[in-house]
């Protein structure tokens, strides 16, 4: 088994990676600008035994999705396992976008799932996944988050139309929404440290469950979608979340 991870160097990204790492097994984390975070991945989760490859790339390019699996096709062993979970932070509201970077942002955000797909059809064997990173942002709109709501809403709908070309391959794709994660996403979203704390403290007071989401709470969910247990579970976005949205 291969597992790939995109945006693994870091947050939920590295998350998912550290619960997928296995012993000898290849484990390729893609992203796009900090070399110090993906050394640091590397080593970490090297130490539990994983054949670890970072690539640095541009996955919001076709010809970085084409990198990317270039450099997948030379460590890949068995079926793969693709988890998407690479973004572009543009904190932006639609009428006041800059449309250069909201038109990167989306190929970031939701385009570049079919960027990707497409580049590793050739090692797409019968029993491998796909598993894209969404939010509840993709249905809900929210404050100065058109950038990445609608680009995960773009990924959540290709989720759905590559089902009838996937399915009959052996292919399964799905999406997994965390609820609101304390990572370093956040302050850069919503403007600085100060902030993100004030919204994460009042989001965990007032959260159905009574906290925040932990890493294991979707990072689970990933591991089953990837597992021959999920072969039957294709197209839908689960929202791994405890109740949050569920009430006003």
């Amino acid at each position: 088994m291969t597992v790939v991870v995109t945006g693994g160097t870091k947050g939920i990204g590295l998350a998912i990676a550290e619960r997928l790492a296995r012993a000898g097994e290849p484990l390729v984390l893609a992203y796009r600008t900090d070399d110090a975070a993906a050394d640091a991945a590397r080593s970490r989760l090297t130490a539990v035994g994983a054949a670890v490859l970072t690539v640095r790339v541009d996955i919001g390019e076709i010809d970085g999705a084409a990198e990317l699996m270039a450099a997948v096709a030379k460590v890949a062993s068995g079926p793969l396992r693709l988890v998407h979970s690479a973004a572009m932070i543009y904190p932006t509201s639609l009428l006041q976008a800059d449309l250069v970077q909201f038109t990167q942002a989306i190929q970031v955000n939701g385009l570049s799932l079919l960027y990707l797909v497409q580049k590793a059809l050739p090692l797409l064997e019968r029993g491998s996944a796909v598993v894209f990173i969404s939010s509840a942002g993709a249905r809900t709109a929210q404050p100065n988050y058109a950038a990445l709501g609608v680009g995960k809403a773009l990924a959540e709908s290709l989720v759905r139309y590559l089902v009838p070309e996937l399915a009959p391959r052996g292919v399964t794709i799905n999406a997994v929404a965390p609820g609101l994660v304390d990572t370093g996403s956040v302050a850069g979203m919503v403007g600085g440290e100060d902030a993100a704390t004030r919204i994460l403290d009042r989001a965990a007071r007032t959260h159905p469950s009574g906290r925040l989401s932990r890493d294991s709470d979707y990072a689970a969910v990933v591991e089953f979608l990837l597992s021959p247990a999920a072969e039957f579970v294709q197209g839908q976005v689960i929202h791994a979340n405890g109740g949050a949205y569920v009430a006003a």
